[in-house]
This record gives C-alpha cells, sequence and structure tokens, in this order.
C-alpha cells in the first residue's frame, strides 16, 4: 500500500497582543428605524394656544409665569372593604384600566373601632399621573368621559382649593369607557385632582377653562383671590 501522505496541519495565526486601554471589537448591530415622536393633542394645544391666551389675559412678561399642569391624583376609597376585602383589588384593577398605570393600596392608618376598622387594613386605591400620560388622561376625560354623564349640567367653579389645585368628584366609575359594565364587581366613587402651578383660583380656572373644562356659567365669587 502507498504511505498515505499525512496533512500538515496548518499553523495557527498569532493573535496580536492586546494593547492596554484598547477596548474589544464591538458587534456590528443592525441599524433601527427610529421611532416617531407623536405628540400629545393637549400638551401641543397648551403650547399652541393656552400660553399666549394666558400672557394675554394676566399680562405675564415670561413664559415662564404661566401656570400649567403639575399632576393629576385620582383616589378610590371603599369604605366596604371591612367587610370584603376584595372589592379593594377590584376597585384598583378597574383603575388600572382607566388610566393604564400600576395603582397604590391604600391601608387604614389607625384601628377605628365603631367602623371595624383596624390598623394597616387596605381601604382604597390611588394613582399619580404626570406628563404625558397626565395630558393623555385629561384629553380623554373633558372629550369623552364627561359627556358620558348622566344629567351632566357642567361643573362647579367652587371646588377650587384656594391654591389653584381643582377637585372632581365622581359618584359612578362606570362613566369611563373602559370600564365594561358587564364585568363591573361593584359601582365606585372616586375623586380626581388637578394640581396646577397657578398662585391663584381665577388662574387655574383660566386654564382649565381653555384647555376646554365645561364650568357653568362663572358667579363673580373668584374677584376677591385677584385682589
Amino acid at each position: 500500500m502507498a504511505d498515505e501522505k499525512q496533512k500538515k496541519p496548518k499553523p495557527a495565526q498569532e493573535k496580536a497582543p492586546k494593547q492596554k486601554g484598547e477596548k474589544p471589537a464591538e458587534k456590528k448591530s443592525k441599524p433601527t428605524a427610529p421611532r416617531e415622536h407623536v405628540p400629545v393633542r393637549l400638551a401641543a394645544r397648551y403650547k399652541a394656544d393656552v400660553i399666549p391666551a394666558m400672557m394675554k389675559r394676566f399680562s405675564y412678561h415670561n413664559v415662564m409665569q404661566v401656570p400649567r399642569l403639575d399632576k393629576i391624583a385620582i383616589n378610590i376609597g371603599v369604605g366596604q372593604a371591612t367587610q370584603d376585602p376584595k372589592l379593594v383589588e377590584a376597585a384598583a384593577k378597574d383603575l388600572e384600566l382607566i388610566v393604564g398605570q400600576k395603582t397604590v393600596i391604600t391601608r387604614a392608618k389607625k384601628s377605628i373601632s365603631n367602623f371595624k376598622l383596624r390598623e394597616k387594613m387596605p381601604i382604597g386605591c390611588r394613582v399619580t399621573l404626570r406628563r404625558a400620560q397626565m395630558y393623555e388622561f385629561l384629553d380623554r376625560f373633558i372629550s369623552i368621559t364627561i359627556p358620558r354623564i348622566r344629567d351632566f349640567r357642567g361643573l362647579s367653579d367652587k371646588s377650587f382649593d384656594g391654591r389653584g389645585n381643582y377637585t372632581i368628584g365622581l359618584k359612578e366609575h362606570t362613566v369611563f369607557p373602559e370600564i365594561d359594565v358587564d364585568k363591573v364587581v361593584r359601582i365606585f366613587g372616586m375623586d380626581i385632582t388637578i394640581v396646577t402651578t397657578a398662585r391663584t383660583d381665577q388662574e387655574a380656572y383660566e386654564l382649565l377653562k381653555a384647555f376646554g373644562m365645561p364650568f357653568v356659567k362663572r358667579q363673580e365669587v373668584l374677584e376677591a383671590a385677584q385682589a
């Protein structure tokens, strides 16, 4: 038999020694298309229409003086949670459907025997909205939710707290279109507090009115706030 020629192994290529401070070669990633930034309608309206109107109304000298929305706090109190703790979970689930954000369970700070309330017992839920989620919720609330309220005749202009914040009380959370009435365990009420940077109630009133809040015919009860 003829001697088989043994294949000589190819000599391994010697890697050049890495110099100090040299970064390892990064893998090239496929370029991704940039995400299209879609501005919130109410936020764009604030910059385009509300700011010029407020500067003209109150004669501001600087744009930074114009009041703006700071946050929206929503709170649901479940008084019957002392008898059925599962009602708090149902309220928190419905609130998450409405706002699209994780809620926080509120607990009792002290025990009250007359109400069968123990310390740290869950009695409600709350959530705070800021930035884009705040404007998006307020837009849906003004344009969709408020027209669904039964026998609605306008929002009261007396619910300001004297520091530019406004609170709305709803008796039924089913007015939000995100809630399926057939799947509702119990109807809950809620308090919606709109916090602004306004110093007076009159400034806050004009700010919310410029956003489209349907207030009733304004009575001259806030004139003293301007003085």
